[in-house]
């Protein structure tokens, strides 16, 4: 067990937000694991490009985005598979992770799938949800606020609950779902303390008040809500 994974966090898009402890693993790497939209392209590696190695060896997963969880989980069964290879081998090996690889991070999986019979080190990396409130601008939350993230994809019910308890939320994997969240914002009486961020840190950012967003977003898009009347003063 002398070789290790690393599950490196890469941060929400932008090279700069790189840190240098990834920055160093990744430069410094024989082999380098990524994942993809299966059949398109791969944030991740696009984000660290500038530092992957010409000779590195490269391990893609395909990982199908559909609500059949099965196709995914076999690519992630698959991926395991060669990157255990790797490590049986002697070879440590760097997988790239959009984000942070424990806040909503696909490296989670392998984590699960490997844990047990290799060194496993994560190196996390600045979240999306950070990112999006910087990018607002928007404190997240001071004092004893309580700060919810919420998947899109719930159930209104449980969605409308927390919009209530919450001091301040973000809502997360909006995507196909932001008509519905809208629809549950202005039920709250909520749109006037709503941000919408979409690609935060990317060339193609949008930030909006969320009463101006569009209708269809991107899989990247985030809505922050802040109840509180600037408690940060």
């Amino acid at each position: 067990m002398s070789a290790t994974l690393y599950g490196v966090g890469l941060g929400p898009g932008d090279p700069d937000l790189i840190t240098r402890r990834a920055a160093r693993l990744i430069e410094n790497a024989t082999v380098i694991a990524w994942p993809s939209l299966a059949g398109g392209d791969s944030l991740a590696r696009a984000i660290a490009a500038e530092l992957i190695p010409a000779g590195a060896r490269e391990i893609r997963m395909d990982v199908p985005m559909t609500t059949d969880r099965a196709p995914a989980q076999a690519a992630y069964d698959a991926g395991a598979a060669e990157i255990a290879t790797a490590l049986a081998g002697g070879d440590d090996v760097v997988c790239l992770c959009e984000g942070d690889p424990f806040f909503y991070g696909s490296f989670m999986y392998l984590h699960a799938r490997l844990r047990d019979r290799f060194r496993v080190e994560i190196v996390p990396g600045v979240t999306s949800l950070t990112a999006c409130a910087a990018r607002v601008p928007m404190p997240l939350a001071a004092r004893n606020e309580v700060l919810t993230i919420l998947p899109g994809p719930l159930p209104d019910s449980a969605l409308r609950g927390h919009l209530r308890a919450a001091d301040t939320l973000a809502l997360m994997k909006v995507g196909r779902h932001l008509p519905r969240l809208r629809a549950l914002v202005v039920e709250e009486g909520l749109l006037d303390r709503a941000h919408y961020v979409e690609r935060a840190t990317l060339g193609a950012e949008r930030i909006l008040p969320l009463a101006g967003a569009p209708d269809v977003a991107p899989y990247f898009s985030m809505i922050l809500i802040a109840k509180g009347a600037d408690p940060w003063l």
